[in-house]
């Protein structure tokens, strides 16, 4: 098989999650460690990092991995879900798996993975662990895919596991609470391996003290480690954060090229992460590695699609938050935009409850609805009619790139334009940035 045909073998195979939602969900360890046994167990070979999290745990697994490289290490990266190219999900010091490399492990594992029945997903966390093995990776920071605990990447024993902060998602696997969500989160600590939260709350604390003392993990708090004083500036290409690491009172002055409220979270949650592995763990970070990783995170890892910047006039900027937590911060940075008028184009996938998304949305803008091309994605019926309930001032479109020329047909220098909603709407605009 070529690199397309390869491609329309595991997606049409082997289900996605990200193109058929809850259908392609196979929850479970079994077939993943049979499959990664018969593999060689490669995921042993390598230091790893396990990040985990209702939001933020994109962000900072890049901004983690761009740390460990810019530190000395060949470094692994396997996040999911993809934008534009399936190869953006496995990483090799911020370089995409090479097609050749992609074809040639399902050809020589085909029939094991069909005779495993395994999903998606799973056959592409194994391609990861195994690539990374033969790329003689030293560390690879590994990104759950749904939840934890029962999560294809939970079968790596790393040296820190990372929950970045729990919310409401994907109810119909995790549970209907936060308690109940924060327990399948909770699902990859392992037996005296640290844990590190990044975001404390009254709402889930005990679920993970609970579950760190059962077995015997280090329990870690960000927010305990170091403190954020604040963005100090902001501009087009970078945030400049002022922080604290309390244990010695040391202060760090640190760029993210990474946009977005949000990062004012995650850069909190990072610094403890690798505080905590330079200080407990046969790695090596230096104070510069610390701070060139995170100046290039998104540059060197190919990162897209958070609060990036598309064009200046009109301002234009895209954003894949989806859920109600991600759209809360996404909603309040919208409404803080100084510019004429906000023209909001999104699409959202079917399964989201936008009875609650919907009304976080910025009331003063007008918005242009549509549907990717992605059996997944909601129907802009079905999105008129809760914003026609709304009193949301709308029009809709059929396709992304409609809505998308629609937009920059009616905009003015002095507007702004966001597109976002789903993932599925940030893979179709024209000029996204493609990986690296």
């Amino acid at each position: 098989m070529n690199y397309t045909q390869t491609l329309d073998f595991l997606f049409t195979s082997m289900p996605s999650f990200q193109r058929v939602g809850g259908d392609a969900y196979k929850p479970g360890l079994e077939r993943i460690a049979a499959f990664c046994q018969h593999l060689g167990n490669p995921q042993r070979n390598y230091y790893t990092i396990h990040v985990a999290g209702t939001n933020g745990k994109g962000s900072v697994s890049h901004m983690l991995a761009s740390i460990l490289r810019e530190a000395g290490y060949r470094t692994g990266l396997f996040t999911s879900p993809h934008l534009v190219d399936f190869r953006e999900r496995i990483r090799v010091d911020g370089e995409m798996i090479p097609k050749q490399k992609v074809v040639n492990f399902v050809d020589k594992h085909q029939a094991k993975m069909q005779e495993l029945d395994l999903s998606f997903f799973e056959m592409t966390a194994a391609m990861a662990f195994d690539y990374f093995d033969q790329s003689d990776v030293e560390v690879a920071v590994i990104e759950t895919g749904l939840g934890g605990r029962l999560d294809a990447t939970n079968i790596i024993t790393p040296i820190l596991s990372v929950v970045t902060n729990i919310g409401l998602e994907h109810t119909e696997f995790l549970g209907t609470t936060i308690e109940q969500i924060a327990s399948e989160k909770a699902g990859i600590i392992k037996k005296s391996i640290p844990v590190l939260l990044g975001e404390r709350n009254e709402a889930y604390n005990h679920i993970f003290e609970s579950r760190a003392a059962e077995l015997n993990s280090l329990l870690i708090m960000a927010q305990d480690e170091w403190t954020l004083n604040g963005v100090e500036h902001f501009d087009n290409d970078n945030q400049h954060f002022s922080l604290v690491r309390e244990r010695d009172g040391r202060g760090y002055e640190l760029d993210v090229d990474l946009l977005g409220d949000y990062q004012c979270h995650n850069i909190v949650t990072v610094c403890a992460a690798a505080d905590y592995l330079a200080e407990h763990t046969p790695l090596t970070i230096s104070r510069r590695a610390l701070r060139q990783g995170l100046a290039v995170a998104a540059a060197s890892t190919g990162l897209a699609g958070r609060w990036q910047v598309l064009a200046r006039e009109p301002y234009t900027v895209c954003d894949t938050g989806h859920n109600a937590d991600g759209i809360r911060y996404v909603a309040s940075q919208l409404a803080a935009l100084e510019c004429d008028r906000l023209i909001a184009v999104m699409g959202f996938a079917k399964e989201k409850d936008l009875d609650k998304i919907m009304p976080l949305l910025p009331a003063k803008a007008h918005y242009i609805f549509t549907r990717a091309s992605i059996d997944r994605a909601r129907s802009v019926e079905d999105i008129a009619a809760i914003a026609e309930r709304l009193g949301l001032d709308f029009e809709c479109r059929a396709t992304v790139g409609e809505a998308l020329s629609h937009a920059r047909s009616i905009a003015t220098a002095t507007d702004a334009i966001f597109i976002g909603g789903s993932n599925f709407v940030i893979a179709e605009i024209d000029d996204l940035q493609p990986s690296k």
